[in-house]
């Protein structure tokens, strides 16, 4: 089960099709959903978990707390909709499309795509990239 919540103003237009495009991303890579909650929220509520949680003072536009067991994927990914809207603009790409690479990089860590290095970054975006190939909205 997929939920989505908002700790700020903002709300995704369409849940039930970004929905069911995450469990086709799980699915198609050999994984099953659990429970896997969004929380939408601004820089102020993200930072305070970076710090406590993982001991960065810096904005974030993306934290998940991975609580997969095998190939159930379960988790929490907070994201900082400030953070997706300054990063849309730095990049030069729609909102939506930054709000759903963000999105979808979540479940892929989840799913085992790291991005330390150089070639587990490469891999991750062309992860992320085939992704979002596949969402139609």
């Amino acid at each position: 089960m997929i939920s989505f919540n908002y700790e700020t103003e903002f709300k995704i237009n369409d849940e039930n099709s970004i929905e069911i495009w995450i469990e086709k991303i799980i699915s198609d890579n050999g994984f099953k959903v659990g429970e896997i909650n969004y929380i939408f929220c601004n820089d102020e509520y993200l930072h305070k978990l970076n710090v406590e949680f993982l001991q960065h003072d810096t904005l974030t536009d993306i934290i998940s707390f991975d609580n997969s067991l095998g190939k159930l994927i379960s988790g929490d990914i907070f994201i900082s909709v400030e953070r997706v809207e300054d990063n849309a603009k730095d990049f030069e790409v729609s909102f939506e499309e930054e709000l759903h690479r963000v999105m979808i990089h979540g479940v892929l860590h989840y799913m085992g795509f790291k991005d330390k290095s150089e070639s587990e970054k490469k891999a991750m975006r062309i992860a992320e990239n085939t992704a979002l190939s596949s969402l139609s909205i």
